[in-house]
């Protein structure tokens, strides 16, 4: 579970808006991009699970863009769970589920989620230590099926560096409220995926220098060839 920080969209959330609705900016502002981005890779139909899924309104959104997804909003925090339903009663979706309480960055969660085809997760590893992220990739992999979707979406470091000096700065700001956090390097998310089985399959550029990146769970044929 991230802990409290001042984040640019930290003011948005202390409010609540309609029926105890929350909303983020960023959100908003990276929502169609997102949307967009995992239509390419998603299964047509399926399970979908999304970690840490915030104000929800990602989730109305995926939902209704990926109607053939049972779409399975998680968050840890309980405001924001109330949030992600108000938003789901609202859009009235028949594939989005009521949201359950889950923290992504804790061992063994997978054992309850097993069988997803897609798994989401937006905004979260640069706000927490690498020892949660890789629990997060790892619990991400043992709860895919075959041939399964992993895609995280965020701000990354490159191998060449920060991609912006906003990032750098962004960064900054992270560790200097906790040392242990702040943006993970594109290779080291892509090994620890890779030791939890998970193959590296693109990465999708975003708006605000941000990516999506892909990896797929192997199939059972793939998996017996090797």
């Amino acid at each position: 579970m991230p802990k409290r920080l001042t984040l640019p969209d930290s003011a948005s959330l202390a409010t609540p808006g309609a029926g105890g609705r929350l909303s983020a900016p960023s959100a908003l502002r990276n929502a169609e991009a997102i949307c967009a981005a995992l239509q390419r890779v998603a299964p047509a139909r399926g399970r979908a699970l999304e970690l840490a899924s915030g104000t929800g309104e990602h989730a109305v959104r995926l939902a209704a863009r990926l109607p053939g997804l049972v779409w399975q909003p998680t968050e840890i925090d309980p405001q924001r769970r109330a949030s992600i339903d108000a938003w789901a009663a609202e859009a009235a979706l028949p594939n989005l589920r009521p949201a359950l309480s889950l923290d992504a960055c804790q061992p063994g969660w997978a054992a309850s989620h097993t069988g997803q085809d897609l798994i989401f997760a937006s905004n979260i590893l640069h706000l927490v230590p690498d020892a949660q992220a890789e629990a997060l990739i790892a619990e991400a992999a043992r709860a895919l099926a075959p041939g399964g979707v992993l895609a995280i979406y965020g701000p990354f470091l490159r191998d060449e560096g920060f991609a912006s000096p906003g990032d750098a700065a962004f960064h900054a700001s992270l560790i200097a409220q906790d040392p242990g956090i702040g943006y993970k390097p594109v290779a080291w998310v892509a090994d620890r995926a890779k030791a939890a089985g998970l193959r590296l399959e693109a990465q999708i550029s975003m708006p605000a220098n941000n990516l999506t990146i892909i990896f797929r769970q192997p199939s059972v044929i793939a998996q017996r060839n090797h």
